[in-house]
């Protein structure tokens, strides 16, 4: 645990406050339950893929096969989570001086594409699926034209389906369910309590493992019940891509905002208010002292905060940095995933001051400013031009 708490020192926060220590043990302990939850979804994962794939192929279920893809796509997500969660937290770098925060969004976008691009695919298999049965004509033509997305289909053998022993393909379902739906819970659990977006994109796939598991097990007791149901298997298939689809793009969308660096929500810039105004009404020497504006950026499961305070203009550089670090504390110390608090300093009595004016405005260019060697050129023309008019003269 030593390990792990001394990599917020660098932060220049909790290294010498003990009594805050416990919200740094309590952030490691999060993440190590992160690693953990991660780990065990792996590992059924790998199973299910595996129990999927064989009894699909067995007992010849579209749905079964589907979901058993839409489990290997789930492994390489877990992968890619443990991945971008360790290097998520470690503390910045000469290289990476906002910290690897960045990485975990990088990482939950991939694992979202992944679900966006399974999805169209298995989307695809089961549409030509429903093409050979209902439109042979039509699938045989676009077969001839090299436009299937497999060149193959899998109504090979639908007598077995209706037949055959589908109804262990059914437990195969049922215990997908159960497992999936726990992981989801745990998993949402962590990633809500770390407002971590690629756990969330994971324990979503959890729960969209579940809900096709439900879809599957309704289209294999459907074809098993019915008698001439085989079309109900590759609709089952339809409907969890589509599932799929939606899941993946919903992640995609959040995972590309974050990586645009849009503000953090409301929520926290509120906590950070809170956290900002109840540490400086305990302190004695910030009296005078109010929070004028709160902005930050997502980076991962971190938050890289700037607090704009009004301050009196004697205030001495001594005095404001003991205010920065009062506030980089009280706000470390009170706001979950806060890596970095800046502060910036503005007169009390000058309104309407904001964060914008850090930009430098589009009128200022290097073009309208003039650069010193035209400066010189224009002074050694001059100069020149006074010469020759001396000269001029004294003929």
């Amino acid at each position: 645990m030593a390990v792990q708490t001394r990599g917020h020192a660098g932060h220049g926060h909790g290294h010498h406050h003990h009594h805050h220590d416990n919200v740094y043990l309590t952030s490691s302990n999060k993440k190590d339950a992160g690693v953990r939850i991660t780990r065990i979804g792996l590992f059924v994962n790998l199973a299910m893929a595996i129990g999927k794939f064989v009894g699909g192929y067995i007992f010849h279920s579209q749905a079964l096969i589907a979901d058993a893809y839409h489990a290997l796509t789930d492994l390489v997500s877990d992968f890619m989570t443990l991945g971008t969660v360790a290097w998520s937290l470690k503390p910045p770098s000469e290289r990476f001086p906002n910290g690897y925060g960045k990485v975990e969004s990088l990482g939950a976008l991939g694992v979202s594409s992944l679900l966006l691009f399974g999805g169209v695919f298995m989307g695809l298999d089961a549409t030509q699926t429903l093409l050979s049965q209902f439109a042979p004509e039509a699938f045989e033509a676009l077969e001839h034209a090299g436009l299937l997305f497999h060149g193959h289909s899998h109504s090979h053998d639908h007598g077995a389906e209706v037949l055959g022993p589908n109804i262990n393909a059914i437990w195969l379902a049922a215990g997908s369910i159960v497992a999936k739906e726990w992981l989801y819970r745990a998993t949402m659990k962590i990633a809500q309590e770390r407002k971590s977006s690629v756990l969330a994109s994971n324990a979503v796939h959890h729960r969209i493992d579940s809900l096709t598991s439900l879809v599957a097990l309704a289209t294999i007791g459907g074809a098993h019940i019915f008698t001439n149901a085989a079309w109900l298997d590759p609709v089952g298939g339809l409907i969890i891509s589509l599932m799929v689809i939606n899941a993946g793009w919903t992640n995609t969308k959040t995972a590309l905002l974050e990586l645009a660096d849009t503000t953090v929500d409301e929520e926290i810039k509120d906590s950070v208010r809170k956290a900002a105004t109840k540490t400086l009404s305990k302190s004695t020497t910030t009296q005078d002292i109010q929070i004028r504006d709160i902005q930050g950026l997502k980076s991962g499961q971190n938050y890289l905060v700037d607090i704009e305070v009004g301050v009196t203009g004697s205030m001495t550089v001594q005095q404001s940095r003991e205010i920065e670090e009062i506030l980089r504390t009280g706000v470390g110390a009170k706001v979950r995933g806060v890596r970095r608090v800046k502060v910036r300093f503005v007169p009390s009595e000058v309104e309407g001051v904001d964060f914008a004016e850090e930009f430098i405005p589009g009128d200022v260019s290097p073009r309208i400013s003039p650069e010193p060697e035209e400066h010189e050129h224009e002074h050694e023309h001059e100069h020149e031009h006074q010469h020759s008019g001396e000269v001029h003269k004294r003929r």
